[in-house]
């Protein structure tokens, strides 16, 4: 006869497999807003390499060398530039409150936890595993072109976002960091937005937090408002309209690779005028920064003075003094600005006169990707029906 604990991790695993109990609480639409970081460091080639890793590709040397020359300006949280380079949401994970950061660039839901060396939890809150509800067999891993990463195993436990409860939600429990992660004092792990297809956890991909709950909201939707030097805000189950102004332009997005991919179909730099392109593109909430074809950088770039791709600084940078010309994306026939000032991303150095840009090659990606840099004028919806699409507006006050 099994144990007990075997029992119950056969009832956890089921819970994954199957579709998890969920409690909403008599709730169907909720919001939750960002937390403000306590202290950031802004360096844009350790934004350019984190972006490779993540999408598994090499870091070329002389962007890893830029990024380990130092920082590029430290930002205190007053709210000057506080959000900008990555947005936390509260989430309960089994009874504690992680700050977690909502990324629809992966379908992962993973955290901190009590199974690593406490030397790796300094500056962390995590999540207190409970040896009764692990998943039996489950474990899952996050690696990066560099070797870096995380890894560990699976629980099925309640997590609450915003009042809404999965009951049996698959919690990625890390027992294993690497540096790079257990340095960023302010990040407990993250939330996934993505497709579940894209899941690392073996042998059996678990859901999403989301696809455990859109059935029972009031439509399978989330909006995404990352906003500019600001906190901003994840509506789940409906649409705000204070937040955005004009028509929302939705577009059909391809779920083939497990993103929010879609279809780009020109550019405009300034007031001139829209070149034709197709420029094959992600949404990602855990980008920093927005990538794209070296062609199309360099056309905006051009437009910059004393713009240059820099070597030593591991992208293109340019006179913090300067200007920036807006920048605009065509989606589903919409022209979606970008403005200028939010393309200046941070000096290269504290104190220094040189910027690195918010626009940077996508050379090495495979993809475009549209990170925080474009999002953080947007309100941007996430459809997640039987034809899933992505909607684009301008944001209230942009």
């Amino acid at each position: 006869m099994p144990s007990l604990a075997s029992l119950t991790a056969i009832i956890a695993l089921l819970g994954l497999v199957a579709a998890s109990p969920v409690d909403i609480q008599k709730r169907k639409t909720f919001t939750v807003s960002q937390v403000e970081r306590k202290q950031f460091i802004k360096n844009g080639a350790a934004q350019t390499a984190k972006t490779f890793r993540k999408f598994g590709v090499k870091v070329p040397a002389h962007i890893l060398a830029a990024a380990a020359a130092g920082p590029n300006g430290t930002v205190a949280a007053v709210p000057s530039d506080a959000y900008d380079s990555l947005y936390l949401s509260p989430v309960d994970v089994g009874g504690t409150t992680l700050h977690l950061d909502f990324d629809t660039g992966s379908a992962d839901l993973w955290c901190f936890s009590s199974l690593q060396a406490s030397a790796q939890l300094t500056g962390h809150d995590y999540y207190k595993a409970d040896a009764s509800k692990k998943v039996s067999g489950a474990s899952w891993k996050i690696s990066y072109g560099d070797g870096s990463g995380a890894s560990g195993t699976v629980y099925a436990d309640k997590v609450v976002v915003g009042g809404v409860t999965a009951t049996s939600q698959a919690v990625e429990a890390a027992t294993s960091v690497s540096t790079q992660f257990q340095q960023d004092r302010d990040t407990d792990g993250l939330l996934g937005l993505a497709f579940s297809s894209i899941n690392t956890v073996k042998p059996t991909a678990a859901k999403t937090f989301f696809d455990n709950v859109k059935a029972n909201l009031a439509s399978p939707v989330f909006a995404v408002t990352l906003k500019y030097h600001a906190a901003g805000t994840y509506d789940f189950g409906f649409l705000d309209s204070t937040k955005y102004t004009g028509d929302i332009t939705y577009t059909s997005v391809k779920t083939t690779n497990g993103f929010w991919e879609f279809t780009s179909t020109g550019y405009a730099v300034g007031s001139g005028s829209t070149t034709t392109a197709s420029i094959d593109a992600i949404a990602d909430t855990g980008t920093t920064l927005l990538y794209l074809p070296s062609a199309v950088v360099k056309a905006y770039y051009a437009k910059v003075t004393s713009a240059q791709n820099s070597n030593t600084y591991g992208g293109w940078v340019f006179p913090c003094s300067t200007t920036l010309p807006d920048f605009t994306l065509v989606i589903g026939g919409s022209k979606q600005v970008v403005p200028g000032k939010h393309i200046n991303y941070a000096p290269v150095q504290t104190g220094s006169t040189t910027c690195y840009g918010g626009i940077q090659d996508n050379t090495g990606i495979g993809f475009s990707i549209f990170g925080d840099i474009f999002l953080k004028s947007k309100y941007v919806v996430h459809e997640m029906s039987s034809t899933p699409r992505i909607g684009f507006a301008q944001q209230v006050g942009v």
